[in-house]
């Protein structure tokens, strides 16, 4: 009996860390934190835009998405990281997406974006592990990678 009386003001604060983090994540939905998801017309319009070039709408596309992240992290909530952590992994995840996401393939951007918010916060969770196949990671990295002369190998 004495070992689960000195254990108790640990299991105390985890049990209370947990629910503090969650109803932050809560708060943060509840509280319409993060902007409502763009119409599909208007998603759309924003893609376009985008692979134009255009950072506003890039920016537009992260923002109106990050209620997914934050839908995605809560099945890490219990990895042992801070949930901004997770939100904030989880958005690098989003952002590779939105980057490297093309149209007329026949997924959606919310679908892609989820598996690639996902990757990401498994390859955080297991120190950067083995990469699920039709990743986002590769895509987002060959736009780093360059030649001599400045083009990008294909």
């Amino acid at each position: 009996m004495v070992g689960v009386a000195d254990d108790m003001p640990g299991l105390l604060t985890a049990v209370a860390l947990f629910i503090k983090q969650l109803s932050m994540l809560v708060s943060y939905v509840k509280n319409n934190a993060f902007p409502q998801p763009l119409q599909e017309e208007e998603e759309a319009r924003h893609l376009a835009l985008f692979a134009q070039g255009n950072q506003h709408s890039r920016n537009l596309l992260i923002e109106h998405n990050l209620r997914l992240v934050a839908h995605i992290v809560k099945k890490f909530d219990n990895t042992g990281e801070d949930l901004e952590d997770l939100i904030s992994i989880g958005t690098i995840g989003l952002i590779k997406a939105i980057e490297s996401f093309q149209t007329g393939k026949g997924t959606k951007l919310a679908t892609f974006a989820a598996r690639c918010i996902e990757n990401e916060s498994l390859m955080s969770e297991e120190g950067h592990g083995i990469i699920k196949k039709g990743s986002c990671e590769a895509p987002f990295l060959l736009h780093l990678i360059t030649n001599s002369d400045g083009t990008h190998p294909r």
